[in-house]
């Protein structure tokens, strides 16, 4: 009959992308077995969903945090299973947002027994935020720089930290805007295939960079004890040579990068740095999924002949973390990180580094599902990332805390 059922998601239905929320089932009967589903459908229309088996307890009450799962899209005691574990119905899709200043809505619904989800006996909706209570997002368009600032409210002063994604280019502000609302200054900086900047670059110039660094002394809330710079991927090797050969950077992190400068040349101050020569010969294509490997297309970065291409960190006075994942099918980050980070150790620096087994490239903010394979919007064509749903959650979670907490550190 009509269950007084009440759905609830704490501390709040309303929160930022990367907090975690406790789910909770009121009014079942003892032991009911019910399906509880997460859907949310993105910016293009796209449906992510994911579903999970549960049982009440004997006072008919579920709580996500502490009930197991006892199959579905996971198992066992996953408080946030039903975020991380969301699949779209078209394969290689992946979940990322564009407007930064609209949240993801997630509608959390409860269905009688394990089958086939035919009657729904509540729902509840959880608003997910990419950008906090009071944090600016600023349009930046100054000299040749193409940017978005996001400023924390308040008068600061604050670190400031430059944001730079991978060889898919654009201007990617989802993961910039969460770091402000944790209270960083931050500038999401597009380098490649946006606006009028080429999807391919035939050099990258160092001073552009520079430029950006300049720009962001210059805000007033910016604390001047240095300047922090994080990268995924090909964003990384930048995020590497800015520490290395900028003066204004104290802290670098490297997710799924490399030691070495990557498929671009980047014109410094009477020097470039070559990239690592590879050989797109020696990508590999899957015959049953279309899916393309890159992870053997370089040359042995061991050979000295590819040592010029490397990335002289160790000039550098800036502090270093290195994150990877063991899983990460479309470049070999980890043993790339292991030999920056030797290089490093060598010359007496200290360097974090943590590898995560199960993760796979694309190490994203916490609670962003895994995305395994999707379209590489430069390459156009479909590329594997790698990772294991559960290992690879855990990992986003854990680095999120570590990016944090040594941006804190160090600046």
């Amino acid at each position: 009959a009509g269950m007084a059922l009440q759905v609830t998601v704490l501390p709040s239905p309303r929160c930022l992308f990367d907090d975690p929320v406790q789910i909770c089932v009121a009014g079942l009967l003892p032991q009911q077995a019910v399906t509880l589903r997460a859907s949310l459908v993105d910016e293009s229309g796209e449906l992510f969903q994911a579903h999970a088996h549960y049982r009440a307890g004997s006072s008919g009450e579920l709580d996500l945090s502490s009930s197991p799962a006892l199959g579905g899209s996971y198992s066992g005691v996953e408080p946030m299973g039903l975020l991380w574990s969301l699949q779209s119905k078209a394969p290689y899709k992946r979940l990322a947002k564009r407007n930064v200043l609209t949240p993801f809505y997630v509608d959390f619904e409860v269905y009688e027994g394990h089958g086939d989800m035919s009657r729904l006996l509540g729902k509840c909706t959880n608003e997910r935020w990419f950008i906090g209570e009071g944090v600016k997002r600023i349009s930046v368009r100054e000299g040749r720089l193409k940017a978005t600032l996001f400023l924390p409210p308040g008068p600061g002063p604050f670190p400031g930290l430059i944001d730079l994604y991978g060889s898919g280019g654009g201007l990617v502000e989802y993961r910039a805007s969460l770091l402000a609302s944790r209270g960083f200054v931050t500038l999401a900086l597009a380098y490649m295939a946006f606006e009028d900047l080429p999807a391919m670059p035939e050099i990258l110039e160092l001073d552009y960079f520079e430029e950006a660094v300049n720009f962001l002394q210059k805000q007033q809330q910016v604390k001047d004890t240095g300047i922090g710079v994080l990268g995924l991927s090909k964003g990384a090797d930048l995020a590497l040579s800015m520490a290395t050969f900028l003066p204004g950077i104290k802290a670098a992190v490297s997710i799924s990068g490399s030691g070495f400068n990557s498929f671009i040349p980047l014109r410094g101050d009477g020097f470039i740095v070559p990239p690592h020569p590879y050989d797109l010969g020696r990508m590999k294509i899957s015959d049953e999924s279309g899916l393309v490997d890159f992870s053997d297309i370089l040359d042995d970065h061991r050979d000295p002949a590819t040592w010029d291409c490397r990335i002289p960190m160790e000039r550098s006075l800036a502090k270093f973390l290195f994150l990877s994942g063991l899983d990460d099918t479309n470049w070999k980050s980890d043993i790339y990180c292991r030999d920056a980070v030797q290089r490093l150790q060598q010359h007496g620096r200290e360097v974090e580094f943590c590898s995560y087994s199960g993760a796979g490239h694309l190490l994203e903010p916490p609670y962003l599902p895994l995305c395994q394979a999707s379209i590489h919007k430069v390459l156009g064509v479909f590329v594997q990332w790698g990772g294991q749903w559960r290992e690879h959650a855990k990992a986003q979670e854990d680095a999120w805390h570590r990016i944090q907490a040594f941006f804190w550190q160090h600046l």
